[in-house]
C-alpha cells in the first residue's frame, strides 16, 4: 500500500470508539511487569497537546496504576516516544471494517460497502448514523487491503501492538439502553439493519450451502447463515493476526461485552480469534444493568478464552463517578480480569485518578 494511501485511511480513526453517542475496545520490552492487575486506558491521540502535555497526561495516569495506551490517531512517532518515556506500553488503536472516513475505498472501491437485506450498500445508506460505513469482512481484497494497514503499522519500530476496532457488522441489534436514543424498538432482526447481503457474501453462501441467503424463510434464524458471517469476520481476524505476529508485535481488539452477546449483536465469534488480548466494552448503562453485570461479563468473557490469554474489562467513564470506577475494579478483577481498560483518558478527573490510584494499590 502507498504511504499516503496508508497514513490517509490511518488518521480517520482518531475518533475512536466514542463517535457513536453510547457505542461504538509478545511482553514489551520497554515497560515493566505490573505484579498485579495490568490497567489501560483508550487515548484519542489526535487531540491538541504539545509533547509536554502527552508527558503530563501519561505521567498522570502511569502513577494512578495503567501500564499501557491504545492510541488513535496523532503523530505516531512523538506519542509513542512519550508513552515509552513515561513507561508505558504504546499501542495503535485503529478502526477495522468501519471505513467511514476512507477517502481511498470511497472512490475507488465503493462495492466493498456492505449491503443490507433491504439491498442498500452501507456506503449510500448507513444505518442508525452518517458514519456507519462499513466494508465487507468475506470480500479477498478488503482483507488484502486491511492487512496491508496493520502490516505496516505493526512494522513501525515505535508501535509495541495493534488494537483492533470496529471489527464487525455493523449492530442488527442496538444495546437495549440506546434504543430510545435512535426512537427504535428492536424486537428482531429487520431488514434495515441486518448484514451483509452483498453479491461476494450470497455467492460465498451459495456455493457453501447451496442456498442464497435472500431467498431464506428466515434469514435471521437460519443457523448456518449466522454462522458464515461469523466466520466471515473471523477469517478477516486471522490474516490480521498472522500479520501483526509477523512483526513480533500484540495484536488485541475492542469486543463487544460477551461472546454471546457479541455473536447476536454484531456478528462477533470473539472468543475463536486468535489474539493476545481481549478488550470486552463492559459499558453496563448501554444495556441499563448495574455494576453487578460487570462482574458476570467479565465471567463469562473470562471462562470462554484459554487460560493464558488475558482479558481487560472496558469501563466506560461517563458512567462511572469516582467511587463507583473503584467498585468496577474490584468487581471485574474478582470475576477473573487481568486488569482494566478505561474509555477514555480525557474522561479521567483528578478525582478518577486518585480513586483508581488507591484501588490499582490494594490488587
Amino acid at each position: 500500500m502507498k504511504r499516503r494511501r496508508f497514513l490517509e485511511a490511518v488518521g480517520h480513526a482518531a475518533v475512536g470508539m466514542s463517535a457513536l453517542p453510547g457505542l461504538s475496545l509478545l511482553s514489551c520490552a520497554r515497560s515493566e511487569p505490573s505484579a498485579g492487575m495490568k490497567n489501560w486506558t483508550w487515548v484519542h491521540g489526535g487531540r491538541d497537546g504539545n509533547p509536554d502535555d502527552w508527558h503530563r497526561r501519561f505521567a498522570q495516569v502511569r502513577q494512578a496504576g495503567i501500564r499501557g495506551v491504545l492510541v488513535s490517531g496523532g503523530d505516531v512517532e512523538v506519542l509513542a516516544d512519550v508513552a515509552h518515556a513515561e513507561g508505558l506500553e504504546f499501542h495503535r488503536w485503529l478502526w477495522v471494517l468501519n471505513r467511514s472516513g476512507d477517502r481511498w475505498v470511497k472512490q475507488h472501491h465503493p462495492e466493498w460497502y456492505t449491503v443490507s437485506r433491504n439491498g442498500e450498500s452501507s456506503l449510500e445508506k448507513p444505518p442508525y448514523v452518517g458514519y456507519y460505513q462499513w466494508v465487507c469482512p468475506t470480500r479477498q481484497p478488503v482483507r488484502e487491503y486491511l492487512k496491508g494497514i496493520v502490516e505496516e503499522i505493526a512494522g513501525h519500530p515505535a508501535v509495541d501492538g495493534v488494537h483492533l476496532d470496529y471489527i464487525r457488522h455493523a449492530d442488527v441489534i442496538l444495546p437495549v439502553g440506546l434504543w430510545p436514543k435512535y426512537d427504535l424498538v428492536q424486537d428482531r432482526e429487520y431488514p434495515e439493519f441486518d448484514f451483509c447481503y452483498c453479491d461476494v457474501c450470497r455467492e460465498t453462501f451459495r456455493r457453501q450451502t447451496g442456498e442464497d441467503p435472500m431467498a431464506l424463510l428466515d434469514p435471521p434464524g437460519d443457523l448456518a447463515w449466522r454462522e458464515f458471517r461469523w466466520d466471515s469476520v473471523t477469517g478477516l481476524v486471522r490474516v490480521l493476526a498472522d500479520a501483526v505476529h509477523a512483526h513480533g508485535k500484540r495484536i488485541t481488539a475492542a469486543v463487544f461485552p460477551t461472546p454471546t452477546l457479541a455473536r447476536k449483536l454484531v456478528r462477533q465469534a470473539w472468543e475463536q480469534w486468535p489474539l493476545d488480548a481481549f478488550f470486552p466494552m463492559l459499558y453496563h448503562g448501554f444495556y441499563n444493568e448495574d455494576l453487578a453485570w460487570v462482574g458476570r461479563a467479565t465471567g463469562e468473557g473470562v471462562a470462554a478464552l484459554p487460560p493464558a490469554i488475558p482479558l481487560y474489562s472496558g469501563l466506560y467513564l461517563p458512567s462511572l463517578p469516582p467511587e463507583e470506577l473503584a467498585r468496577a475494579v474490584s468487581i471485574a478483577r474478582l470475576a477473573g480480569a487481568a486488569g482494566v481498560s478505561l474509555f477514555e483518558m480525557g474522561g479521567l478527573t483528578e478525582q478518577h485518578l486518585a480513586r483508581f490510584r488507591e484501588v490499582s494499590a490494594g490488587q
